[in-house]
């Protein structure tokens, strides 16, 4: 811990509060090296304003919107199927103007590009609908042998694209309106989404009063909806019918069920010629669209090779302007005024910081660093390095010790991951878990620049956690005897044998005691026993019995020197004496039967001797009795 004096690690640090007279010129560089220290923290002098009435407003929507931006390329980034490069974070090499700059250009570029290839995508499935159309509802009428013609008109937006369409085919042709004056049948030909072929059809049978005839087919594949770009089941269909009054119903229907219709020749010769062109449009599209897509990942990689570099600027450049949002500034004297806590022993490292933003910023004028007295109660600040860091956060999540107070996470650094080990309780996983554990600390240096995922960066910020974990599971999976749940003669051997050989393979009956108790842990004959369970549930039970008492009385004991350092003799009169009496007459007075039990080997029901000793504290104890004099101690 830096060669810190003991009660450095035992009390939180001893706090000063500071004022800043910072000149404008150079406000941000000493505002984000003061960040870098990580050593002061700043009161909010403008608690009574509003965000939008701040003075760095302007420059906090900035970041804002560039956080947006940012946020917009890791998720096309990660769309792509790309991964964004990770490299050590470093000293930003451009301007937040120019890092604006770029990223609106970025943006511009990227949408631009989504939105051609949404485009193109669009013609492309259409296309495709159509071929298929063509395929499936040309065996319609070819199987029919009827002469009808097709009345449906195709968007010529779509299939007149000058992109992709320099003369006018035949495909053009048979795409614009069909002769409306024929009085013969006719029909409309199209393709839905399966789930709503039943429906629609319904729908066409009961407006046509069942003038009409209804033909479909399953498409061959998935298709991707030109509407909604998700992949569907589709079904080809032909409706037959007559009058020009049955068309505009079978219309209204299709777009009622978001159906796509395509005309579809009569004629063979002109239905193949069609479809080759449709092919040959698709492999076009195909082209276009692979080319696209190439040229976006290529833009995409560019982006991401910044990417993590670009968004930790922005964060730090947002959190500048927040932290000067809390400022006050002098208007006559040209500079903001800020007020903090820091610890004493970093006084001069943030003089240092301070000079060197004067000196950065070419400023005319220093910082003044000025040490103030304060009404309030100042923060609590513990120094932690990467080993204690872990328990730490461990004990800020149930609560923050108050200013100077005893700093439990130094115990917690033991308690923790013992009273882990005596629930886990197996050598055998603790060494896999100590395994683990140790790759993440040989390769700590390595993992700390890489951005990891949220899994592995609670792993990586735990690594000295699980260390102490795996070790102390392995010294209670000893004291268990489980390795993988499996007992093992590991010192010596057990301290039961069988009477006779008639009980070679007996597990609860016939087993006697032949030399001293097993050397270490729990003796392997218990393993398959009939009693294994109410022992080893009874001992475990008891453990932690003793073990919660104990740190009961700790934290109780912690609460006494709280108490004597800040010089309140009613916390230790009114507080601490009372919890004391009051757990250990109880739960201390229960640890003490359970270690005379075990010492003597009684028989005694500990069950009935605390209940009873409410009940009928003056009864004779018979075999309940422990110790002489336990009668008119418990009385």
């Amino acid at each position: 811990m830096d060669n810190l004096p003991p009660m450095d690690l035992m009390r939180s640090e001893k706090m000063s509060f500071v004022q800043l007279i910072i000149p404008v010129e150079s406000a941000h560089r000493a505002v984000s090296y003061l960040g870098e220290l990580g050593l002061l923290q700043f009161r909010d002098l403008n608690a009574d304003k509003s965000p939008f009435q701040r003075m760095f407003v302007n420059q906090v929507k900035r970041c804002a919107e560039m956080s947006r931006k940012l946020r917009f390329f890791k998720d096309q980034i990660s769309k792509a199927g790309l991964l964004s490069s990770v490299r050590p974070v470093t000293q930003p090499d451009v301007e937040l103007e120019e890092l604006e700059i770029q990223l609106a250009e970025h943006e511009n570029e990227l949408i631009e590009m989504n939105a051609n290839s949404e485009k193109l995508r669009q013609s492309y499935n259409e296309l495709l609908e159509f071929k298929i159309v063509l395929q499936k509802a040309g065996s319609f009428l070819v199987s029919s042998g009827t002469h009808a013609v097709s009345e449906r008109e195709l968007d010529e937006n779509v299939y007149s694209n000058d992109d992709y369409v320099d003369t006018a085919s035949l495909l053009e042709q048979e795409m614009r309106p069909g002769i409306s004056g024929q009085s013969g049948l006719r029909f409309i030909s199209g393709i839905i989404s399966k789930s709503k072929v039943l429906r629609f059809e319904r729908m066409l049978f009961r407006a046509m009063r069942g003038n009409m005839l209804f033909n479909q087919a399953p498409a061959d594949e998935e298709i991707m909806d030109p509407i909604s770009s998700e992949m569907v089941e589709k079904t080809v269909f032909v409706v037959f019918f007559s009058g020009e009054q049955a068309k505009s119903k079978i219309l209204k229907i299709c777009e009622a069920f978001g159906a796509s219709f395509y005309p579809v020749p009569e004629d063979i010769t002109k239905q193949r010629q069609i479809t080759r062109e449709v092919s040959s449009r698709l492999d076009e599209l195909e082209v276009t669209l692979d080319a696209g897509i190439r040229h976006r990942n290529k833009a995409l990689a560019s982006i991401g090779v910044h990417l993590v570099k670009w968004i930790s600027m922005v964060r730090r450049e947002k959190a500048v302007y927040d932290t000067l949002s809390m400022l006050n500034f002098d208007v006559t004297k040209k500079c903001l005024v800020g007020e903090g806590w820091c610890p004493i022993f970093a006084k001069a490292q943030l003089q240092a910081a301070l000079q060197r933003a004067t000196f950065d910023s070419n400023s005319q004028v220093g910082i003044i660093y000025h040490v103030m007295d304060a009404a309030e109660s100042p923060p609590t600040y513990f120094r932690t390095n990467k080993f204690t860091n872990a328990f730490q956060e461990i004990v800020d999540a149930y609560g923050v010790a108050r200013y100077q107070e005893s700093n439990p996470s130094v115990y917690t650094v033991i308690t923790f991951p013992f009273l882990f080990a005596v629930m886990f309780g197996d050598w055998g996983h603790g060494i896999c878990l100590l395994l683990g554990a140790l790759v993440l600390i040989a390769r700590e240096s390595k993992l700390g620049t890489q951005k990891l995922g949220s899994f592995m960066e609670m792993l990586y910020g735990g690594r000295y956690v699980l260390l102490l974990m795996s070790l102390f599971s392995i010294y209670c999976g000893l004291i268990y005897n489980e390795f993988f749940s499996v007992p093992y003669h590991i010192f010596g051997l057990s301290a039961y044998k069988c009477r006779d050989t008639t009980c070679s393979e007996a597990k609860t009956t016939g087993l006697v005691k032949y030399q001293d108790p097993y050397a270490f842990g729990v003796d392997p004959s218990w393993r398959g026993s009939r009693s294994e369970l109410p022992f080893l549930n009874s001992l475990k039970m008891k453990m932690s019995i003793l073990l919660g008492v104990a740190q009961m009385n700790m934290g109780i004991i912690l609460s006494y020197f709280n108490a004597r350092f800040f010089g309140s003799s009613l916390d230790i009169r009114y507080q601490f004496v009372p919890q004391i009496i009051f757990l250990n007459s109880l739960f201390g007075y229960l640890s003490l039967l359970i270690i005379i039990k075990w010492c003597t080997g009684s028989q005694a029901d500990l069950y009935h001797v605390m209940i009873y000793m409410f009940l009928s504290p003056t009864e004779d104890l018979g075999e309940n009795q422990l110790f002489w004099g336990q009668r008119p101690l418990q009385a």
